[in-house]
């Protein structure tokens, strides 16, 4: 089998510890409000359906799909919807649910779409956000872990649609830290 990631950045353990804290902290914070559970696909289908569990109130849900990645891992600049919600969100509660905030694009964009429709509220929970590659500045509501400029897989995280699979989060070594093959 071909060795293509290395050691775990976040352990399955790790993982599931810090989903049931969010998952406390979202509970008392969405008590008798309207959640709508937003889920950013591909890559948040993981830590979402883990979240999801963890939640202890009504709520309903939805997902939907953006691209800002071209044909390699290094980010486009550009945004595009692929799949829109189904649920109306006028007057709901929106919690977003991203996988990974490195620059900072997509969730700007997706706050700025979102907004327009009206909800009463919306916030963003994250696994994973990269600080140091911020290029715009967004409010990440709640993060799971904040990690090293490092490409990583696992978790629903990819490397060309592959390793979404891998139940922790590792560095992976075929490519440098702009998402560049070597």
């Amino acid at each position: 089998m071909e060795r293509i990631f290395g050691r775990p950045i976040v352990t399955q353990e790790e993982m599931r510890t810090r989903i049931r804290e969010l998952g406390r902290q979202i509970t008392a914070d969405y008590a008798d409000k309207d959640l709508v559970l937003v889920g950013v696909l591909k890559g948040a289908y993981a830590f979402y359906a883990d979240l999801a569990r963890a939640l202890r109130i009504p709520m309903r849900v939805d997902f939907l799909v953006v691209t800002s990645y071209g044909t390699k891992a290094k980010p486009s600049g550009k945004v595009k919807m692929v799949t829109d919600l189904t649920e109306d969100i006028a007057g709901r509660d929106v919690l977003l649910v991203e996988d990974i905030v490195d620059s900072g694009l997509t969730v700007q964009y997706l706050l700025k779409t979102l907004s327009r429709r009206k909800p009463k509220s919306i916030k963003v929970c994250a696994l994973l956000s990269k600080p140091e590659r911020r290029k715009v500045n967004v409010t990440i509501d709640y993060v799971g872990f904040n990690i090293p400029n490092k490409y990583v897989v696992g978790y629903g995280l990819d490397y060309q649609q592959k390793y979404r699979n891998l139940p922790y989060l590792a560095v992976l070594d075929t490519v440098d830290d702009e998402g560049q093959g070597f």
